[in-house]
């Protein structure tokens, strides 16, 4: 029945945002093979209804963050503007020349798995003041948010889920990572879902998102994106840290899983 899959979605969108907010993942990432699986959204369509979950999601988080007053400062700007053009990119790339899903699967695990393993073994083990390296350069971070506004226009996800660890392992506080992440995915979800609704116009098959099952999961991830968000400064540094590894790994697996099925 359809308030059953409202209230499924909603309890899904909201549980994933709790567990990934407070490391600036907006949890479509997790979110994604729920809906191939579970709900059986058909492609295309289930990637701009990840991006209308972010747009509904995103702002939970965004409006604790803003409290906090962690929402300002260059690394911010420079994720948004880097992941705006990538987004819009990206998503005529998902309409017009769409390599095949396993392909994205694949990626995905051989980029997460030894990101999340490494980024796990740094935090227990870290290195010594000496030998840690800098953080990266304004026109790095621009230039991978860049790269990551592509891919999260292609499959509906949040592109801090993938910039998020390569940043925290490169030496930036979560602190300062987490908020920045989920306003670059708060955009470009806007902006990527916009495009979608455009392209559905000029282009046949199911390319419009599922407006009930997107906004249901959207509305879960508004309340545990605000929770999560709102524990994020009773966490120590080394236990975001390991969180953010341990998902950037689960995730990995969760694809590699998908992919060899």
């Amino acid at each position: 029945m359809e308030w059953e899959l409202g209230a499924a979605g909603f309890a899904v969108g909201m549980l994933i945002a709790v567990v990934t907010a407070p490391v600036g993942v907006s949890g479509a990432v997790f979110l994604l093979p729920v809906q191939l699986s579970v709900f059986a959204v058909p492609n295309p369509a289930v990637t701009p209804t990840n991006l209308l979950y972010n747009v509904v999601a995103g702002p939970g988080a965004l409006l604790r963050y803003r409290r906090d007053g962690t929402l300002r400062g260059p690394l911010v700007r420079r994720m948004v503007l880097g992941t705006l053009p990538g987004v819009i990119l990206g998503a005529v790339i998902r309409v017009f020349a769409l390599p095949g899903p396993n392909v994205f699967r694949f990626l995905v695990a051989a980029l997460m798995l030894p990101l999340g393993t490494w980024l796990i073994a740094r935090t227990l083990r870290p290195a010594l003041p000496e030998t840690r390296r800098p953080e990266p350069a304004p026109r790095t971070i621009t230039g991978l948010a860049l790269a990551v506004g592509v891919v999260g226009g292609i499959y509906g996800i949040g592109g801090g889920s993938i910039l998020g660890p390569v940043l925290v392992g490169r030496g930036v506080p979560v602190s300062k990572v987490a908020p920045a992440a989920l306003a670059s995915t708060f955009a470009t979800s806007l902006v990527g879902a916009s495009t979608y609704a455009l392209l559905s116009l000029v282009r046949s098959g199911s390319i419009a998102p599922d407006w009930f099952l997107g906004l249901a999961c959207g509305l879960g991830g508004l309340i545990g994106g605000y929770l999560g968000a709102r524990l994020q400064p009773r966490m120590p540094e080394t236990f975001l840290r390991l969180l953010l590894g341990t998902l950037a790994a689960a995730l990995g697996t969760l694809y590699l899983f998908n992919a060899l099925r």
